[in-house]
């Protein structure tokens, strides 16, 4: 893996954890504004993927021939529902109540991106909810402010410690990056 400078194109707080969690180095860089639309006849499966590589495709020209960079995008689908980030508190809520007492998927799409290859690919993850009452998913949503997360939600705080009653797949995919199939990938290239 210390054949490239590691960048890691992402905000996340979140996603910084985890890719520090590999004992790599890497630095964090923000392009901002990059179109995060997606064809509406795209299947549901392939969204969170094919945003990855739009976002890897805007940091092509600021590329140094020894990068390689990391995007990613994470989405929350429920039947055929997608779920992105809630636009203000009552959005939130909305995406919690839909949430609350079923089971949904998560799935990262990551594009892993040098100057002459490209490799990408997207991780699911089932998660289960238990039953919220309205008071639980307005706590979670006044206290953590989760405006910012795929389906207003993070696994890693309040909610995900009171309501997962199930988890079939990558926790770290939940969390916005899924590092195991990352740091396979890596050593690869």
């Amino acid at each position: 893996m210390s054949k490239y400078k590691l960048v890691l194109a992402s905000n996340s707080p979140r996603r910084r954890e985890l890719l520090k969690g590999l004992d790599v180095d890497f630095e964090v860089r923000i392009i901002d504004g990059i179109d995060e639309s997606y064809p509406d006849n795209l299947p549901t499966q392939e969204i969170a993927e094919y945003i990855a590589v739009k976002k890897a495709n805007a940091y092509v020209a600021t590329m140094a021939a020894d990068e390689l960079i990391i995007t990613a995008d994470t989405i929350v689908v429920l039947g055929n529902s997608v779920l992105g980030k809630p636009h203000d508190s009552d959005d939130a809520c909305r995406m919690l109540r839909m949430l609350s007492g079923n089971t949904h998927q998560v799935i990262t799409g990551v594009c892993l991106t040098t100057t002459d290859k490209r490799h990408h690919f997207s991780v699911t993850t089932d998660v289960t909810f238990k039953s919220f009452c309205d008071e639980e998913i307005e706590y979670y949503v006044g206290k953590y402010l989760p405006l910012d997360k795929a389906g207003a939600y993070g696994i890693q705080e309040w909610i995900g410690y009171t309501g997962v009653t199930g988890l079939s797949g990558s926790y770290f995919n939940v969390m916005g990056l899924p590092v195991q199939r990352i740091y396979e990938a890596l050593k690869k290239i």
